[in-house]
C-alpha cells in the first residue's frame, strides 16, 4: 500500500475468524458513494460467499467518495490517477486473498471501471467479474494503462464476466458502451443483460441474475473441484 495512502475502510459480511476457506467478493461503489451502498445487496447474494465492501479513497463532502478525481460530466480523468487507484486496490486485495479460495470483483458505475481495469491487470487472480452500470477504461484514451493492461491473457482466460445495464442509461456516454461492448465481446465469457427502467441504478431482478451468475460461475467449479 502507498505509504501516503491510508488503509482503506472495509465493510466486512464475515467476522475475520471466519473467513478462512471461503470465496471472497470485493464490492466497489461508485462515484461518490459510500462502502455501505452496494453492501445493502450481500442479503440477496449467495450466503457462501464472503464479501467486502470497500470505501474509496478521495473524500467528496456529504460522505461520498471517489476512487480518482472524475468529471462526472464527460467521464474524463488522468489515466496516472486512475492506474495509482487500482494498483492500491489490488495491494489491498493481495493482503487478504490467500485466506480465501477465490476473489471476485463487483463493481457499480465508476467501480466497475475499476474492476476491469484490474482484472486486465492481472487476468490470473480472479475467479469472475460483476459489472454494473459502468464501462471499461479505453487505453486509447489512457496513456498511461496501454502497457499495463494484458488483454491478451485475458482473452486466454476468458474469465467469467458479467455486464447488467440499462440500455438508457442516462450517465455512462455511449462511446463509453461501444467500447466496452468491443473490449468484453473479445475478452472475457461475457453474460450481458439489458433491464428497462434501471437508468442508472440496480433493480431486484438482475441482483437476482447475478446471484446465479456467481452461484454457476463461482461456486459450482469449487464444489466440482472438491468432488475429483
Amino acid at each position: 500500500m502507498n505509504p501516503a495512502q491510508p488503509e482503506p475502510v472495509v465493510v466486512w459480511s464475515r467476522e475475520a475468524e471466519d473467513r478462512e476457506g471461503t470465496p471472497l467478493v470485493v464490492l466497489l461503489h461508485g462515484y461518490g458513494s459510500h462502502e455501505h451502498d452496494l453492501f445493502g445487496l450481500v442479503p440477496s447474494l449467495p450466503e457462501e460467499f464472503t464479501y467486502a465492501s470497500l470505501r474509496a479513497p478521495v473524500p467528496m463532502g456529504h460522505g461520498g467518495y471517489t476512487w480518482f478525481d472524475l468529471d462526472p460530466e464527460r467521464l474524463a480523468y488522468s489515466s496516472a490517477a486512475a492506474r495509482d487507484a487500482v494498483e492500491d486496490l489490488w495491494e489491498w486485495i493481495a493482503s487478504v486473498k490467500d485466506q480465501h479460495t477465490s476473489v471476485t470483483l463487483l463493481g457499480f458505475s465508476m467501480g466497475m471501471a475499476m474492476a476491469t481495469s484490474l482484472l486486465r491487470a492481472r487476468p490470473q487472480e480472479f475467479a469472475a467479474v460483476v459489472g454494473l452500470s459502468g464501462f471499461a477504461v479505453d487505453p486509447g484514451q489512457a496513456e498511461d494503462m496501454q502497457d499495463w493492461f494484458d488483454d491478451d491473457a485475458l482473452a486466454a482466460q476468458k474469465v467469467p464476466f458479467f455486464w447488467g445495464r440499462d440500455q438508457e442509461d442516462p450517465v455512462i456516454p455511449e462511446a463509453h458502451i461501444d467500447y466496452t461492448h468491443r473490449w468484453a465481446n473479445a475478452r472475457v465469457e461475457l453474460t450481458k443483460v439489458l433491464y428497462a427502467g434501471a437508468g442508472h441504478g440496480v433493480v431486484p431482478q438482475e441482483i437476482t441474475h447475478v446471484g446465479e451468475f456467481l452461484t454457476y460461475m463461482v461456486l459450482r467449479p469449487i464444489r466440482s473441484a472438491g468432488q475429483r
